[in-house]
């Protein structure tokens, strides 16, 4: 009996081996603020890849083209690296990381001076291959 236990640490250990081999793509540093990338990543979220391509591909967002461009790349990633076919393919998860801001000086009347934010984020995608019908 205790030789089929499986401790929690260890049942942990195979649950991420298995989800790290998901195929995934990210980038770092894109000039856009995380909420209107999840905008756009809220739409496309368990959506299939092909479906998802073509609407961020009509989408006039600037978030859209950037995130097309991560879609192409996790989609190469899962054909290349791992044999998985594109046409099976859905984003299992679409996330965007606050990352850093850059703060700028707007000048004012009167010698004053306002601040500007200028947000940067990370955006990934994670995609998986549907199973059954």
């Amino acid at each position: 009996m205790q030789e089929d236990y499986i401790s929690r640490s260890q049942q942990k250990r195979l649950r991420n081996a298995r989800l790290d081999m998901r195929p995934k793509a990210s980038v770092k540093f894109v000039s856009i603020s995380a909420s209107k990338a999840g905008v756009i990543l809220r739409q496309i979220k368990n959506c299939d890849v092909m479906y998802a391509c073509a609407l961020l591909d009509y989408s006039t967002h600037h978030a859209s083209k950037v995130i097309l461009k991560v879609l192409k790349s996790a989609m190469a990633n899962a054909e290349n690296n791992l044999n998985l076919e594109p046409k099976k393919l859905f984003i299992e998860e679409a996330y965007a990381g606050r990352a850093n801001i850059l703060r700028r000086i707007r000048p004012r009347a009167k010698g004053r001076a306002y601040g500007i934010k200028k947000r940067f984020c990370h955006i990934t995608l994670v995609l998986n291959e549907k199973t059954g019908g």
